[in-house]
């Protein structure tokens, strides 16, 4: 049975969906003013994890990632820019849609925007004003009166007394309380603005995702996920927006990833430590980045390194060697292997856990086929069920030559160059011209390629 660590009651829960076989679950996405980072990688990475693998376990799932496409830096970065919010924002989408598929991140089954959403937001705003927890004020923007919502504070486990003698910012004079968040703004000239009943303005950022879920999923919905930099202020705010308006439970499930560090220091611009994904993928080919991403556990924090992705590089070599070579059969019944594999995603999502077991798998693929020529059916049974089984964390969809060879880097050997030193190396051992052919090896070392003899076979593969 699937249990999940659920940040709300903060334990490990059996997960009981609201509707039996049927799973909703919302993921706070991009504000898409600029390129995905290491940080929007993971949460892609790790919820399309989630969703692959409720599927696969059989649940009908509907996954909302929304995107946010109006807020303060969107704004900043246009004027800067000197163009429309519309061009900058389709811009940055259509780069998100990109790098997700480049990570083999599978598509939301809805990605709603915020523009699109405006409507719900003012219902739900005025929905709020009537239930006694939210005020227009004398500015034109209207703000969500915290202390009216005896619940706040209890995601991220924080004490309102606190948080107000912690506040260090100028109070607003148009709040009746410092922690008083605001909902909707009022229109400033030259921003975008939508007409409400308090006049022209926009949404704040955090009814957004709350408006956007409950149209999208109902009041009521299993999952919400997203980064834990967001759990406060943004998603506590979400659960007091949602149930101060509808008054039902929001979510039952909170799951959040943890934070990435870049050699082990928290990743910033001003540190000069921060790497949007397409800088890595200039580096790093992008099936060893979603390796990477799910070798720590997703509530963890995930450290980046040089030395982490050439690890990722080796691990995914030796996985892919395992199944080189080998015919392709359908992948059979229940084994130790698929119950240890299941077990571990079972677990919270255990993807650490669940690697190890393709490690153990590519062991016995590796014995079987060394042992004797008749062992070829079984290594190519237990082949399927490697490719079956790293399939549910969206690995090994390689064809195994394609990926042991792939691609040259900046000025690096092409395939019919190193083809051809490997037919000069096989020709001078055939010749007993140990030396040359030792020269050759080493040549194609120094380049990047690795040569490996099998009785009569030669075959290459790139470092």
């Amino acid at each position: 049975m699937l249990h999940v660590y659920n940040d709300l009651s903060r334990t490990k829960e059996p997960f009981k969906p609201l509707e039996a076989g049927k799973v909703r679950m919302y993921v706070c996405g991009m504000t898409v003013y600029d390129l995905c980072h290491l940080g929007h990688a993971r949460v892609l990475v790790v919820f399309d994890v989630i969703a692959r693998y409720l599927r696969a376990a059989g649940y009908e799932l509907t996954y909302v990632r929304n995107i946010t496409d109006i807020d303060d830096k969107i704004i900043q970065r246009a004027n800067d820019n000197g163009e429309p919010i519309e061009q900058l924002t389709e811009r940055f989408i259509r780069a998100m849609h990109e790098d997700a598929a480049a990570l083999g991140v599978l598509p939301p089954d809805h990605e709603p925007r915020a523009t699109a959403h405006i409507g719900e937001i003012i219902a739900m705003i005025e929905r709020l004003i009537r239930n006694g927890h939210a005020y227009p004020a004398s500015n034109g923007d209207v703000y969500y009166a915290v202390a009216s919502f005896p619940g706040y504070g209890r995601l991220s486990g924080k004490n309102l007394d606190e948080l107000r003698a912690g506040e260090r910012v100028e109070v607003d004079p148009h709040k009746r309380d410092p922690l008083d968040f605001v909902l909707w703004k009022a229109a400033k000239p030259g921003e975008p603005a939508w007409n409400s009943p308090w006049g022209a303005g926009r949404p704040g950022w955090h009814i957004e995702c709350s408006a956007m879920s409950c149209n999208c999923l109902g009041d009521t919905f299993d999952i919400h996920g997203g980064g834990a930099d967001l759990t406060f202020p943004h998603h506590e705010n979400e659960i007091a927006q949602a149930e101060g308006a509808t008054g039902k439970p929001f979510v039952n499930y909170w799951l959040h990833n943890g934070f990435v560090r870049i050699n082990e220091e928290k990743m910033s611009k001003s540190l000069g430590n921060f790497f949007t994904v397409r800088e890595i993928l200039e580096r790093y080919r992008a099936e060893e980045v979603r390796y990477f991403i799910l070798t720590s556990h997703y509530r963890s924090p995930l450290n980046y390194a040089d030395e982490q992705l050439d690890n990722a590089r080796s691990a995914l070599t030796r996985l892919y060697t395992a199944l080189r070579d080998l015919p392709l059969v359908p992948a059979g019944g229940d084994s130790g292997y698929r119950e240890r594999f299941h077990a571990a995603m079972e677990d919270d999502f255990n993807t650490p856990i669940a690697i190890a077991v393709l490690f153990d798998l590519a062991r016995e693929i590796n014995r079987l086929r060394d042992s004797k020529p008749a062992a070829t059916a079984a290594a190519a049974a237990y082949a399927a069920e490697l490719r079956h089984l790293a399939g549910l964390l969206g690995l090994l969809g390689d064809d195994p030559e394609s990926y042991l060879k792939g691609q040259a880097v900046g000025d690096g050997l092409s395939d019919a160059a190193i083809t051809e030193l490997t037919q000069q190396r096989i020709a001078a051992r055939q010749a007993k011209a140990w030396a040359e052919a030792d020269r050759i090896r080493d040549e194609l070392k120094a380049q990047g390629v690795v040569l490996e003899d099998s009785g009569n076979t030669t075959r290459w593969r790139r470092e």
